[in-house]
């Protein structure tokens, strides 16, 4: 059966998989690559859907019929929204969240098209409607190298006779509206306080301990669900995901006052020196800049960044920039990369920056954890009873398979891998990052089908690993363009690294996207 489902793929493959290359770059190498990714994951499918099944334990807690049906431990972007919809849904939700103060956070302020998308589907579209949000429908690269820039709009698509664009806001502010939304559900439940343990029965999750704001006494609350959904600083991460977190480089954030933009409704990627610049308007008047920075923080962080960062920005934000720096607030805020790796644990679910978490350059984090949420609702409408372990066993196993085949791991292979190649401080992926801008100045299918992924609008696996290596094989075909013909041993030895490089970059987060499906 093995085989001739893979014949299957592959022959599927060779027919519709193919990516679209420039003519001077031959598709034969990105074909096989791609029925390479399709029998890895028919193979992967298989041995998931193959794997012995876990029983799940039995236990004697009774579930009293005034109780919540779920606890939800955090009430950020994920938190609210999955509260919101189960409520929805019927069940008794009580939500547990440190502080319901507004948060003042540098990051989760772009929301990309398959995330104001997702929004929708879960009904929660009114949340950015009163932000004075700012409406985002492309980017602009800008090759500070060169002193040229490509505009890369989001594709053209038409959903309900509206163009799809994004969106991009003060953090708080969305936060707030989502509580909103879920405190207006009469199945919510709310309660400030610090969740400190959870509480297991025979080796099931059957509730939390908690204590409440301005108080020192331990309270216990039980339900037969419980989402861990606590940010990216998760107290529960360690004995709930398999996984380590490991910090890429950090942002170093601020905000600008009445900036310009270089084309209206557009973010601005600045590709500086030695890491990218990422700038977005969030509101009729302030634009959020975030500069990267690998490696050790600066000793004086707002002289790096006047001297270092802004005579390296375009012309017409280095006076604003200059501005925010001197007069505004500079803070910080740890870039994580977290592959997912939930233990199948009964009773108990993690879901947000606490289970998956990349690099926050193409701005996906939240868009990926509103897609979850539109999951789990759907695979939960098929299980009444929550204490039925073996069945949310089961969900969970399909939620794994269908959030990497519909969204996550586009956007985890995705962010870290434009990272790596923006951020290059090797010469051979310093070719790769040239050939990719120059990639996306031949338009077409060279634009559409990246940002397609960036978007999340089309986050098919297959196409991010065909544009990926056809941008290795352009930056190939730019070498040979640039030697001479009797140094064709130094061009073969500097394209041999440069698609080495690439699979460098590229294999180790496709492997942490499939270990899990392919590893028991």
């Amino acid at each position: 059966m093995i085989v001739d489902m893979i014949k299957v793929g592959s022959e599927w493959a060779m027919e519709h998989l193919t990516p679209s290359l420039v003519p001077c770059v031959s598709v034969s190498s990105c074909g096989l690559l791609s029925v390479v990714v399709t029998v890895v994951f028919t193979i992967s499918f298989v041995l998931f859907y193959r794997r012995k099944q876990t029983l799940a334990p039995r236990h004697s807690k009774v579930f009293g019929r005034d109780g919540p049906d779920v606890i939800v431990i955090g009430s950020g972007v994920a938190g609210s929204a999955v509260a919101t919809v189960l409520a929805r849904d019927g069940r008794r939700v009580t939500v547990i969240e440190r502080d319901m103060k507004e948060p003042d956070r540098i990051v989760g302020e772009l929301l990309q098209p398959g995330g104001v998308r997702a929004l929708a589907k879960l009904g929660l579209s009114d949340c950015i409607r009163d932000l004075d949000a700012h409406t985002i429908k492309g980017y602009v690269i800008h090759n500070m190298e060169e002193k040229t820039e490509v505009i890369v709009p989001y594709p053209k698509q038409e959903e309900e006779n509206n163009m799809v664009s994004g969106s991009a806001f003060h953090h708080g502010r969305f936060i707030m509206a989502l509580r909103e939304q879920a405190r207006r559900e009469p199945h919510v439940t709310y309660i400030e306080g610090t969740a400190s343990k959870l509480l297991e029965e025979s080796g099931a999750v059957v509730g939390v301990q908690y204590k409440p704001k301005d108080s020192d006494q331990s309270l216990q609350i039980y339900a037969p669900l419980t989402f861990v959904v606590d940010g990216c600083f998760s107290k529960f991460r360690k004995e709930l995901v398999k996984e380590q977190v490991k910090v890429t480089s950090h942002f170093v954030g601020l905000l600008m006052h009445h900036c310009p933009q270089k084309v209206s409704n557009h973010a601005e990627l600045v590709l500086a020196h030695p890491s990218p610049v990422l700038v977005y308007q969030i509101s009729s008047e302030c634009t959020r800049v975030l500069v990267d920075v690998r490696g050790v923080m600066p000793k004086d962080i707002k002289e790096f960044l006047l001297t270092s960062i802004c005579p390296q920005l375009p012309e017409h934000i280095q006076e604003p920039f200059a501005d925010g720096v001197v007069n505004g607030r500079v803070r910080t805020m740890p870039n994580s990369f977290l592959p997912p790796s939930p233990l199948e644990r009964p009773g108990v679910l993690v879901l947000g920056d606490a289970y998956n978490m990349r690099h926050p350059l193409t701005g996906g984090g939240m868009s990926v954890c509103l897609n979850d949420a539109v999951i789990w609702r759907e695979l939960l409408r098929d299980i009444p009873d929550l204490s039925d372990y073996e069945a949310i066993i089961k969900a969970l196993r399909v939620f794994h398979r269908r959030r990497k085949s519909n969204h996550s791991f586009v956007v985890n292979v995705l962010a870290n891998a434009l990272y790596e190649l923006f951020a290059a401080n090797n010469e051979h992926l310093v070719c790769m990052k040239k050939a990719c801008f120059e990639y996306f100045q031949l338009g077409g299918q060279c634009i559409d089908g990246p940002v397609s992924l960036l978007s999340i609008l089309n986050p098919k696996p297959h196409v991010l690993i065909g544009h990926f290596f056809a941008v290795a094989l352009y930056a190939v075909y730019f070498v040979f363009r640039s030697e001479p013909f009797w140094a064709l041993p130094r061009s073969v030895y500097r394209s041999c690294m440069i698609l080495l490089s690439a699979c460098q970059v590229i294999l180790p987060l496709v492997w942490s996207e499939t270990k899990t499906l392919l590893l028991p």
